[in-house]
């Protein structure tokens, strides 16, 4: 087998871990940015539906947060303060470190939703910088790279231990039946990497 071969499998090998390890992330954001749930229904229960209130309870807004929720879990000021969309954004993220159980009684709202919550419009983009003139540089021959190292083929185990901790790390956070199914139809692939 030629140097440059076994290079172009290891960086093979390389890619797919990576791309293995991090696809479970990705379908978390993916997925985490489309759920649906009735914040609506949640906010109704929990403050009579009125977002901007603060009854002097130590609980604010319409999702009724502590301070120390709010800002535990990507909020800033107060929870009150804040626009519906910016509630929603961190009761998101406080379902995802606390679950259903951070709304005791009204959590029951959120498997569902019951109407669509449109988000407020985005602010305008600023304006694009001007452009900048970059002086030309007078060409520079780089000198000749040394040989690279030759790194051997992952074996068989290597490869089925690299995706096994891709399955559970998906699962731990629920994409395990897309983690399999990537790796069932990059099978092929991920044979060929091995020696």
């Amino acid at each position: 087998m030629t140097t440059r071969k076994m290079t172009t499998r290891a960086l093979g090998w390389v890619a797919a871990t990576g791309a293995l390890v991090a696809v479970p992330f990705g379908l978390a954001t993916a997925t985490a940015s489309a759920a649906s749930h009735n914040w609506d229904g949640v906010a109704q229960c929990e403050s009579g539906g009125n977002w901007g209130t603060n009854t002097g309870n130590g609980y604010y807004g319409g999702l009724q947060f502590s301070q120390s929720t709010w800002t535990a879990n990507g909020g800033s000021g107060s929870p009150h303060g804040a626009s519906k969309a910016e509630q929603i954004r961190v009761a998101e993220n406080t379902l995802a470190s606390q679950g259903p159980g951070a709304w005791p009684v009204c959590g029951q709202y959120l498997s569902t939703a019951t109407e669509d919550v449109a988000p407020e419009p985005a602010p305008a983009p600023a304006p694009a910088p001007a452009p900048v003139e970059i002086p030309a540089v007078p060409a520079v021959i780089a000198p000749a790279l040394p040989a690279l190292e030759t790194i051997p083929a992952p074996a068989a185990d290597q490869v089925k231990k690299a995706s096994d901790a891709a399955v559970a790390l998906a699962n731990q956070h629920g994409f395990g039946d897309q983690i399999q199914q990537l790796i069932a139809n990059n099978g092929v692939a991920l044979a060929s990497l091995t020696r």
